[in-house]
């Protein structure tokens, strides 16, 4: 069976799936973005819709005060009488490790039960032949984004009504000795209990390790050839392979989903991606296939008008710390989107931002803008230290408009200036892979150009990066490039929002 990959492109890393009634449901990562937990759809593996979100609401997760790379981490879902289940930690919230639930993935979801006494991140979630919950994680003991402990593997069982752990936390088995055992999942087959977990971190030494043992409390033996899976010390077109989750593909094989990145040049700006990949069972042990990477060859072109009240509807919006809602209004000036500045530009902690996730290497993001009242343009946004803008305002002269593009990484910001004719100006942001053959002693990362094009449709080129700098080798090693619109003073307008996107083949 051949698999496209990336099967969830862009940033949408740790994936959880499962199949109901014929149908994949599948929920990765969000960190510090709202709306959080995307929830995607599939009938046949290979075509996906995303079709909600679990957390729509800042009080399900709490994250309004989570530093980057933050917050929502490493959902699991599952299925089981009549209901959806998502568990997940939430780090630097009050939430911590939550569970909640729908009977329709699409939501609505609840608000979520705090299961107390789950000290960690990467919550599974299982039961046993009794119909007993357990919650199996990784025991890492953090302050804020600080760890202070960590325990291996633990697990215990739960209360998920109540919200609250029945017995001490056991340990479990907790890989081959490879730094972070993380990303517990725990499956029943033939009579067995298989313990799924990654280890070796979340960059280039990410691995897929497995257990065995006669019950879901263990104990656990590992497999003779642990890790089962890795990229790690080989050339493969995806790197960073890890934490993984078992599903029934539509042949009946199995398939792991899970996490990887693909470069661009020398750098991985999309972030880290969900991909997939087969599985042989041989001697009662899992034998994952490698990762390939299979593009999808069409393009994916999406247009919103926001004459249209419902197009900021999509559930693939998205806002820093806040919903897209607490972000834009519509109805201030007819046909256009309005953001109010609220706490200065894209490089502050909740920046009046709402963007959408780059999807493929070859891309092109695009926005007409009337900055008249206001500051601001389209940006592209890891974190709040590495950013990218084109800002327009009223030119000074009061005739035209200003546009500064701007790079921002820590400490370090470079900015180019030009006027363009008229009061509105479409703003164009496009990436590109590096072209191939170039000096191995000079690796590049794809190549991100800036454009203004004024109202007679006069195209000027503003500036042009090195987008190795705007990945996760660099930048923010959890979260990938999110670019849209955004205001840093007063009230900018907005009439429309592009993306074209490919890959090659």
């Amino acid at each position: 069976m051949t698999l496209p990959n990336p099967l969830i492109p862009g940033f949408n890393p740790d994936p959880s799936c499962v199949l109901v009634d014929g149908a994949y449901y599948l929920v990765t990562s969000s960190f510090e973005y709202l709306p959080g937990l995307p929830v995607y759809r599939s009938t046949d593996f290979v075509t996906w819709q995303h079709i909600g979100n679990v957390a729509t609401r800042q009080e399900q997760v709490g994250v309004g005060q989570s530093p980057a790379g933050a917050g929502v981490w490493a959902p699991t879902l599952r299925y089981r009488d009549g209901l959806f289940h998502v568990i997940v930690s939430v780090t630097a919230s009050p939430r911590r490790c939550v569970v909640f639930t729908a009977e329709d993935p699409a939501g609505p979801w609840s608000d979520g039960v705090t299961i107390d006494g789950i000290v960690g991140i990467d919550p599974d979630l299982a039961w046993d032949e009794s119909g007993a919950a357990y919650v199996t994680y990784s025991a890492l003991e953090l302050d804020g984004v600080k760890q202070v402990g960590f325990h291996g593997i633990r697990q215990a069982r739960v209360d998920l009504a109540a919200g609250k752990v029945l017995e001490e936390p056991r340990s479990l088995w907790s890989g081959t000795g490879l730094v972070a055992p993380e990303a517990p999942h725990l499956y029943r087959r033939d009579g067995h209990w298989y313990l799924f977990i990654a280890e070796g971190g979340t960059g280039p030494g990410h691995s897929v390790s497995v257990a065995r043992g006669p019950s879901i409390e263990g104990p656990f033996e590992g497999a003779p050839h642990n890790p089962v899976l890795s990229a790690s010390g080989r050339w493969l077109p995806v790197q960073c392979t890890g934490h993984a989750d078992l599903v029934q593909g539509p042949d009946g094989s199995d398939v792991l989903v899970l996490l990887g990145t693909r470069l661009a040049g020398a750098a991985s700006p999309l972030g880290r991606e969900t991909y997939a990949t087969t599985v042989e069972w041989r001697d009662g042990w899992p034998h994952p296939a490698p990762v390939d990477l299979h593009p999808r060859p069409e393009p994916l072109d999406e247009y919103f008008d926001f004459a249209d009240d419902s197009a900021l509807a999509d559930p693939g919006w998205l806002a820093v710390r806040r919903t897209p809602g607490e972000v834009t209004s519509g109805g201030e000036r007819p046909g256009h989107l309005t953001i109010r500045a609220t706490s200065g530009g894209l490089n502050t902690f909740s920046p009046a931002f709402v963007g959408r996730r780059q999807c493929h290497l070859t891309s092109r993001f695009e926005t007409l803008v009337d900055p008249s009242e206001g500051r601001g343009g389209l940006g592209l946004r890891f974190d709040e230290d590495f950013t990218i803008a084109l800002v327009a305002e009223a030119a000074p002269s009061g005739n035209g408009t200003r546009v500064t593009a701007r790079a921002t990484l820590p400490s370090l910001t470079q900015e180019w200036v030009i006027e363009v004719a008229g009061e509105r100006v479409l703003l164009r942001l496009e990436t590109e892979t590096p072209l191939p053959g170039h000096a191995p002693w000079a690796p590049l990362g794809d190549r991100i150009r800036l454009t203004a094009v004024d109202d007679t449709g006069t195209e000027t080129h503003v500036a042009e990066v090195d987008g190795r700098f705007w990945s996760v080798e660099t930048a923010a090693p959890f979260t990938g490039r999110v670019v849209g619109m955004f205001a840093e003073l007063g009230t900018v307008h907005f009439a429309d929002f592009r993306y074209h996107g490919k890959d090659l083949s």
